[in-house]
């Protein structure tokens, strides 16, 4: 049991590094300010989800359930 422990805190640790790395890559909220101006259906504005930046953005989804999951199975008692 201890090599498991020992690759999930490894998968832990490169789980946190690319989880900030992702977060820290993305674009701020207050960057798209050209929806005030009426321009919220522009292509890039309706098509989010395929961009870059809709990538990202499910990237960042994953890994934080990833990070979640792997908390919780280091904490589990078999670890103990």
């Amino acid at each position: 049991m201890e090599i498991v422990k020992i690759i999930i805190m490894i998968l832990l640790a490169i789980d946190c590094i690319a989880l900030t790395a992702i977060v820290l890559m993305q674009e701020g909220r207050s960057a798209g300010l050209g929806a005030i101006g009426g321009m919220a259906d522009t292509y890039w504005g309706q098509n989010k989800g395929r961009s870059m930046e809709g990538a990202m953005v499910m990237a960042t989804r994953i890994m934080a359930v990833l990070f979640f999951v792997l908390a919780a199975l280091l904490n589990m008692k078999i670890f103990s």
